[in-house]
């Protein structure tokens, strides 16, 4: 039986992806829970990431799919008491205008972000046109779908953007200069080696941007050190998914060990 099958059989999906990887290095139950759909994890970081990444990638796309919550305009569908009032988001009238707006996104099914967020992913995405990182290692094809078996491992996701002979993944950071420690924690080391694998092209960068204003950019160089280390991840992550599909491998007896 494919290794597809026996995914499918197992945990209802036939694929791998980055994400499910990243957590069979660690917890499988957290592993299973992913493969099977159970896990609902959400974040004001990531939830900016997806927002950020959009309005970057599909412009268009992101003009329809959310709607974004004005406090100026909330406060204009008030009385004048309660523009005039010290915390006017405190006050019932305030709360009962913006579940009007809420509701209204909810009916057409788009996505409520603050007017705060949304103004700051623009501007983050104006300095990227005006350092020149968008023309020099975002130009291209974007959100690109790969459904592929690398070595007989059905893998599947979306890389942010196909160069004529790059891939370039982007990325909001709290600090530039700690995006290399990133590498390792969330083990983006694993993505590049995913894609450069199935797309046969060894030149891979991440466009880091800081969060918070000046919004410092950067272009970083997955070195082959890093794409190595990705690979041996790889490797790890897959060993336990297998063992775990052969029934050698209980997800309730993993734990930690260590001394303090």
């Amino acid at each position: 039986m494919s290794l597809r099958d026996q995914l499918q059989e197992r945990v209802g999906k036939g694929h791998l992806s980055y994400s499910s990887i990243k957590y069979a290095l660690g917890d499988m139950r957290l592993w299973e829970m992913k493969m099977k759909g159970e896990m609902k994890y959400t974040s004001d970081a990531l939830t900016f990431g997806t927002l950020y990444d959009m309005l970057l990638f599909e412009k268009e796309k992101a003009m329809k799919e959310y709607l974004v919550l004005d406090s100026d305009q909330i406060l204009s569908n008030c009385s004048q008491k309660t523009q005039d009032s010290k915390s006017p988001n405190l006050t019932k009238e305030y709360k009962e205008a913006k579940s009007v707006l809420v509701n209204e996104a909810k009916d057409k099914g788009r996505t409520l972000v603050s007017g705060e967020d949304w103004k700051k992913a623009n501007d983050m995405i104006d300095r990227l046109h005006a350092c020149g990182l968008v023309e020099k290692r975002l130009k291209g094809k974007y959100q690109v779908e790969f459904n592929e078996e690398l070595d007989g491992v059905p893998l599947r996701g979306f890389l942010d953007c196909l160069g004529d002979d790059y891939i370039t993944d982007s990325k909001s950071s709290r600090s530039i200069d700690k995006f290399k420690w990133d590498v390792g924690s969330f083990s983006y080391d694993i993505q590049a080696y995913i894609y450069t694998q199935v797309f046969g092209i060894k030149n891979y960068y991440w466009v880091v941007q800081e969060k918070t204003y000046p919004f410092y950019p950067a272009e970083v160089k997955c070195s082959e050190e890093t794409l190595f280390r990705g690979e041996m991840k790889f490797h790890q992550a897959l060993g336990n998914i297998q063992r775990y599909l052969s029934g050698s491998q209980n997800t309730d007896s993993h734990h930690a060990v260590f001394n303090v």
